[in-house]
């Protein structure tokens, strides 16, 4: 029995390279000075096709070094959970695992308080990464983190704060917000009343609040204990809402939305007494495919969510049709309002074959600008990384990797984010295909004191 989630450049690599001085084309510009990381699954033994689920692949991360306009190494690193260290035949990496829980974090890999951690949910802690991608260990945030994480926190650009939004079957019927402050350390803990056991893969932040997607994929114990790898699944008695936590304090307010799910939002902002929120909604998700995201249950398109907190009515209007995930924005403006968000969206060529592309959204016109990447391209996420010295929004770069089916081969590119369409100014060749995964990000080479 196949598996499409093991297949072609889903499938994992099985090795690690460490390759100095990449060949790269166009021009890489030399303001780019830091490490762009991407996190996903990469099983290190052997996995059974029939049961295999693509979010509980173990996890490696791919990272490439820019500085004065060249690619100084790319690296690729399985985190070392205690089950990947054994089986790599290396000693364990001993940290404040929660509950048991040991994995190796999959999904993203984030730069908090001058440290990198390779990050996943569901009741699982950080694992911190060196600056070479080599393991740590797990991670508590200095003896401060309670539980488990989130695989998408959300930086405050003002405050510093990240907050995050964490799940584990666990605590039952709740989720807890967590903010870590710029020392990287949780200040505040605070659990937060859902239907059920949902699923919360994301959140969103304004300036007053923070949200929680209590959405209809939820925890069953049933298939736990029966041994399912991935025991969550669409249920159509579960309520849709969006729980609006005040930032200061205070009661959560709930509102109500037409059945859906979302992985991702672009982003949130308070407009007035309303909250604004910009996501990629799903119809259903893990009702027919229970494997990965997708296949019989859609794809994702772009909605405006339009809540009022005082009586909790939503309105709600699509934005843009398309199929498309992995929205970003210029991060300068978490939690406030903003003009560009960009996706990377699903396209079929006149051959009918399966194309990827990113998407440049102008919020204010309802205009966009579309770039095909090429058939079997993939999904492609891009993240925005300013310019130096910029204040417009959309000036800066789009950074990600990009698959070429053609030649079974991987490439990092930098496209100019003012002209989406012209495509990339500057490639950098990576010795080996980087399989499809799920979150990256750009952390700049920038002076700081180690936390305590």
């Amino acid at each position: 029995m196949g598996n499409p989630y093991l297949e072609g450049n889903f499938a994992p690599v099985a090795d690690e390279l460490t390759v100095a001085e990449l060949a790269t084309s166009g021009t890489i510009p030399a303001e780019l000075d830091g490490r762009y990381l991407r996190n996903g699954p990469n099983p290190v033994g052997a996995t059974d096709p029939a049961t295999y689920h693509w979010f509980t692949g173990d996890g490696m991360v791919h990272g490439v070094r820019l500085r004065d306009g060249r690619a100084e190494w790319y690296r690729n690193r399985w985190v070392r959970s205690a089950a990947v260290a054994a089986a790599l035949g290396e000693p364990a990496h001993p940290g404040p695992v929660f509950e048991g829980m040991d994995s190796a974090p999959n999904t993203n890999v984030v730069g908090l308080a001058g440290r990198t951690y390779a990050i996943v949910e569901a009741g699982s802690r950080p694992y911190e990464l060196t600056d070479e991608l080599d393991t740590v260990g797990p991670s508590d945030f200095g003896g401060t983190l309670p539980g488990g994480y989130t695989a998408h926190p959300k930086v405050d650009p003002v405050t510093g704060e990240a907050h995050a939004m964490a799940y584990w079957w666990g605590w039952g019927d709740r989720v807890q917000h967590l903010v870590v402050g710029p020392d990287g350390r949780v200040s505040s803990a605070q659990f937060v009343d859902t239907t059920g056991s949902p699923m919360v893969h994301d959140l969103s932040i304004t300036e007053r609040y923070a949200v929680v997607y209590d959405l209809p994929v939820r925890f069953d114990l049933d298939e736990a204990l029966a041994g399912a790898r991935f025991p969550y699944h669409w249920d159509d008695d579960y309520p849709a809402r969006l729980g609006l936590v005040p930032r200061g304090g205070g009661e959560v307010r709930w509102a109500e939305v037409e059945p859906c799910y979302v992985y991702h939002p672009l982003n949130a902002y308070d407009d007035g007494d309303e909250v604004v929120l910009d996501v990629c909604r799903w119809a259903r998700m893990f009702d027919r495919e229970r494997r990965g995201p997708g296949g019989g249950d859609g794809h994702a398109s772009l909605w405006r969510w339009t809540v009022d907190p005082a009586t909790g009515k939503t309105r709600e209007h699509q934005l843009d049709d398309r199929d498309q995930e992995f929205p970003r924005i210029d991060e300068r403006l978490t939690g406030r309002r903003h003009r560009y968000g960009y996706a990377a969206v699903g396209l079929t060529g006149n051959d009918g074959r399966a194309r990827g592309g990113i998407v440049k959204h102008d919020l204010h016109t309802g205009a966009s600008d579309e770039l095909d990447l090429g058939a079997g391209s993939g999904a492609n996420e891009v993240v925005f990384v300013p310019a130096d010295g910029s204040t417009a929004e959309d000036h800066g770069w789009l950074v990600g990797i990009v698959y070429d089916a053609a030649d079974d081969s991987s490439d990092l590119v930098v496209i100019d984010a003012r002209d989406v369409t012209a495509g990339p100014v500057g490639r950098v060749h990576l010795p080996r295909r980087v399989p499809f995964g799920f979150h990256g990000n750009w952390i700049p080479n920038v002076a700081h004191e180690e936390p305590e």
